[in-house]
Parts: C-alpha cells; sequence; structure tokens
C-alpha cells in the first residue's frame, strides 16, 4: 500500500504530528502537544475495529479529533505495515467519548464498511498455558519481568485439562501493558523455556473455575498499591554457573567476547529484599546493558551478587535474543 503510505508521510509533514511506532503500535499523543495537566480520568478510551487495512492515522485521527478532545491514538499495525484492523482512542473526557461512540458508530469510512466503535473493555488479566509442572512463582516472575512491564501480580494454578502441567493469570497494571505482553508472549520468546505455551485473554469462567479450585493460589499479592513480591525478582532456583554458560556460549557464537559484570546493592529493604544496579559489557558490543532487580537473601548458598547476576545474565540473553 505505496500510496496509503506516502499520503500518511505527507501529512505528518504538513500537520507537524509525530507518530511512535513501537511493539506492533504507532501511538499518537499520550500526551498531544500543548496537553496541560494529568492524563484523563479511567473510562474514556474507545475501541474501533473493522478498519480497512490501508486506512491511516492521516484519516482516523482528523475524523476522531472531529467529535472530542483526543488523548492519545493507538493504531495496531502488521509486520508489512497494514493496520491490523483495530485502534484505541482516548479522550480527555468521559463525554467526548460518549460522543464518539454515539457519532461514529457505524460510521462508514468507505461504502460499505461501517467501523465499530465501543467502550474499551479494558481487559488487564492474561493466561498461560503449557507451563512445566516444575515451573515455579518466582522463576516465572523474573522471567516475565525480563520480557514485559507493568505486571501487578502472577499466579500459578495447576491445569485442569493436563495432569503434568500448570497455568499461570497474569494481571496487569493496564490494558496497554497487558495488550503489549499478550504480543510479546505470542510471537514468544525463549525466557519462558518451553515449546507450546498458549497465550490469551483470561476468559472470566474460567477465572471463576480458578478461583473455586484454588482456595489458596500462590500470589503477588498487593497491598497499598505495591506488589509484596517486590518488582523484579531473580529467580533463586537459576545456577548462576548455567546461565553463564549458556550466555557465554551464545556470545562465542556471534564471536562477541566474555561479558564483564558489575553488580552494586543500592536499596535494603527490612523484609530483606535488596536492590541491585547492575551493568554488563562485552567486548565487541558498543554499549554496556545495564539495569536493575530486586533479590531476596534467603540464606541458600547463593549470594546477593551473585542473584543479581542471575538476573542481568537474563537480561542480556533477552536483549541478545532480540538483537541477533
Amino acid at each position: 500500500n505505496r500510496e496509503g503510505k506516502m499520503s500518511l508521510l505527507a501529512w505528518e509533514k504538513e500537520t507537524g504530528i509525530k507518530l511512535v511506532q513501537i511493539n506492533g503500535q504507532r501511538r499518537y499523543g499520550g500526551p498531544p502537544p500543548g496537553w496541560v495537566g494529568g492524563p484523563p480520568p479511567a473510562g474514556t478510551e474507545v475501541y474501533i475495529a473493522r478498519l480497512p487495512q490501508d486506512i491511516y492515522e492521516n484519516t482516523l485521527i482528523p475524523l476522531f479529533q472531529s467529535v472530542g478532545k483526543l488523548y492519545e491514538f493507538r493504531l495496531m499495525l502488521t509486520f508489512s505495515g497494514l493496520n491490523r484492523g483495530f485502534a484505541y482512542a482516548r479522550y480527555a473526557s468521559l463525554q467526548d467519548a460518549r460522543r464518539a461512540i454515539a457519532t461514529l458508530h457505524r460510521f462508514q469510512l468507505r461504502h460499505g464498511c461501517p467501523i465499530v466503535v465501543c467502550w474499551s473493555t479494558q481487559k488487564r488479566e492474561l493466561i498461560v498455558s503449557g507451563l512445566g509442572a516444575s515451573v515455579s512463582q518466582q522463576e516465572l516472575e523474573a522471567r516475565l519481568h525480563m520480557v514485559t512491564e507493568g505486571i501487578h501480580s502472577v499466579t500459578l494454578h495447576d491445569s485442569p485439562g493436563q495432569s503434568q502441567a500448570k497455568l499461570a493469570v497474569l494481571k496487569y497494571r493496564s490494558h496497554e501493558a497487558a495488550a503489549l505482553a499478550r504480543k510479546a508472549l505470542m510471537e514468544g520468546t525463549p525466557m519462558l523455556g518451553k515449546e507450546g505455551i498458549r497465550v490469551d485473554w483470561l476468559d472470566p469462567q474460567l477465572k471463576k473455575k480458578l478461583q473455586l479450585c484454588e482456595e489458596e493460589p500462590l500470589s503477588s499479592r498487593v497491598q497499598g498499591g505495591e506488589s509484596l513480591a517486590v518488582p523484579r525478582p531473580v529467580a533463586p532456583c537459576l545456577s548462576l554457573q548455567n546461565v553463564l554458560a549458556y550466555l557465554n556460549m551464545l556470545c562465542w557464537k556471534h564471536r562477541l567476547r566474555t561479558p564483564v559484570f558489575m553488580t552494586k546493592c543500592v536499596q535494603v529493604k527490612p523484609n530483606g529484599w535488596q536492590k541491585f544496579w547492575y551493568q554488563v559489557v562485552i567486548p565487541g558490543c558498543p554499549v554496556p546493558i545495564s539495569g536493575f532487580t530486586w533479590v531476596l537473601s534467603d540464606m541458600q548458598g547463593q549470594s546477593e551478587h551473585e542473584k543479581a547476576k542471575v538476573a542481568a545474565a537474563l537480561h542480556i540473553l533477552y536483549v541478545l535474543s532480540k538483537s541477533l
């Protein structure tokens, strides 16, 4: 669709609007230029579906701006650059969002192509099935934190349909975070370590069934808005030697030299959690890779610095798997 893409580029240049593309979606605003104050209240986002795949923001944004003030517009994209047939528009107020639904639902962008405009369901929970029976709560959380953002809680359950498997319910802090996580996990990641894993939105009926089956599920419960399982814990069951051996093998395979790790404890909590900063330099890579992780002092023989190195190594494995 070269003509449509060229029209989009011309519109961007003419209006000065900047669209940011990341993780399979292209975003306008959030906040838009000239926005004053905080984000709009919850419930101001509408869901837009049945879009022709060669329609882009140069048509959609002016249309949805015509009924109210837009805070953000997100268009979902395919790898080839076509839209995936749906988008999200977040308005400045509930009144604007209601007006968009009343005015634009069944609006015909083209003859015979009425679009759907309705309230965004704001789904935030995913179900991951097909996990190995031996997977642990902390190991799963540590790996998920490496490949997704905005996790609110993770709950492990025995799989109702498979005796030697587990499933996990992932709850995210926003629908956007959950949608991005779903896309990342559906595309496959070596961080979960098993083929045949399925990821989908959590069905309400399955959620009720799991709640009945599991009287006391292992869960990262939240109090006062903060997770008790402090963000980005490192899995204690992972051997530093094994992780480093795999990382070194991957580096050698791609003609990189042995990584050099630096770790520093920057915060200690009364409950035993410690926050570590880490930086990894890989000779042959242009820039070092750094980040933060939390580890728990549990007297199991592995030092806190070793656990921080495990988290760093998992991070590097993910980065290398995406870039090499």
